[in-house]
């Protein structure tokens, strides 16, 4: 059951860092209050500041909720011993130790990360991130399977990405992209997506043109069938018969 986090609101960076010496390792969480752009009541505090001052104390921002006109809530919370790391937080923990700014607790959180293989793990943004190679290798080979992945949202191919990287094993990997390409063969997707999908309609495209072209080609031949029939026996009778039953079977039902 999700913990239910005290809303925090200080008034600057300065005082966020001195509330993250005094509380960064009795607090489990809180929902902290940032400015929008050009706001500076009730706090000055922006994101980009926030994130900086939990890297240095051990801490990571989570999901954010809606405000007011002038800020908004972001959870940031402690990182546990399963916390992942992404490339961008990886490069920001650089700049921040070339600056001297990380505590004790901060190096305790890097520290960790880097010896249990988080750190060298740390996945990519969605605006760069790339699944492996041996992935996309699968999908290109089930025509299905490519036909979803070339329709899929920048979301849900990022869904894909992140849960792939945080796999530990090879086996493990190569487990869940079997399981992948099946799920992009049926025409499904991680998460729910308004755009329909191309296997799913390419699939029903493809059925209707088939079933089309099979009637069009299927009724001249019948058709030129019964005439060379009737030429060839130069008989009358069958082609009097002919145009009887054309006639009723075009008849309506009552």
């Amino acid at each position: 059951m999700p913990i239910d986090l005290p809303v925090l609101t200080i008034i600057d960076a300065i005082a966020w860092s001195s509330w993250l010496a005094r509380s960064a390792t009795t607090s489990k969480g809180v929902w902290l209050t940032l400015a929008k752009k050009g706001n500076t009541t009730p706090t000055s505090l922006t994101y980009a500041q926030a994130l900086d001052e939990a890297l240095c104390h051990g801490w990571i921002d989570g999901q954010a909720r809606g405000g007011d006109e002038c800020t908004y809530s972001q959870r940031f919370t402690p990182r546990t011993a399963k916390s992942l790391w992404s490339r961008r937080n990886v490069e920001n923990v650089r700049r921040l130790e070339k600056e001297g700014r990380i505590t004790a607790v901060g190096y305790a959180a890097i520290n960790a990360a880097k010896a249990d293989g988080r750190w060298e793990a740390a996945y990519a943004g969605q605006s760069t991130a790339e699944p492996p190679s041996e992935f996309l290798a699968a999908v290109a080979a089930v025509p299905a399977a490519q036909a979803t992945w070339d329709a899929l949202s920048r979301s849900n191919r990022f869904a894909i990405y992140f849960r792939l990287n945080a796999l530990k094993t090879q086996a493990g990997k190569e487990k869940r992209m079997t399981a992948f390409v099946e799920m992009l063969a049926r025409g499904e997707t991680l998460l729910p997506q308004k755009q329909k999908l191309v296997a799913r309609t390419a699939g029903r495209a493809s059925s209707r043109k088939a079933a089309d072209s099979k009637a069009a080609e299927e009724k001249p031949v019948l058709a030129t069938g019964t005439r060379r029939t009737a030429t060839s026996h130069g008989d009358g009778g069958t082609l009097r018969r002919s145009a009887r039953l054309l006639k009723t079977s075009t008849a309506p039902s009552s």
